[in-house]
């Protein structure tokens, strides 16, 4: 995961240096495609906007997750350290009732 996001974020970074290139390209070539008639400057214009707040998106966020440390999402959950423990909580939440709690406390040995 933590690749894809450099990934993104280096292409994302190195995308808007193609624009000039493009540019160029247009203006040797007038047609359609010619900046002066205004439609590569809404289609890549509009392209390069959305890069670059995306850039800026995807960098918040990589920004919060570093800021907020390593961390799990299930970490607010109790964490059972042994069989035993297990058991009991299934049995606390009603999961399994208690003829078997009591044979599988008995095949745990306790």
């Amino acid at each position: 995961m933590k690749h894809r996001m450099i990934a993104l974020i280096a292409f994302l970074a190195t995308a808007p240096m193609a624009s000039p290139a493009l540019a160029q390209r247009f203006v040797d070539h007038p047609g359609f495609w010619h900046p002066a008639s205004g439609w590569g400057h809404m289609l890549f214009g509009g392209l390069m906007m959305i890069i670059f707040w995306g850039g800026v998106i995807a960098l918040i966020v990589l920004l919060i997750r570093w800021l907020g440390g390593p961390g799990d999402s299930r970490s607010d959950k109790p964490q059972a350290s042994d069989a035993p423990d297990i058991l009991k909580q299934r049995y606390a939440r009603g999961e399994i009732d208690r003829e078997e709690y009591l044979q599988r406390k008995q095949d745990l040995g306790e």
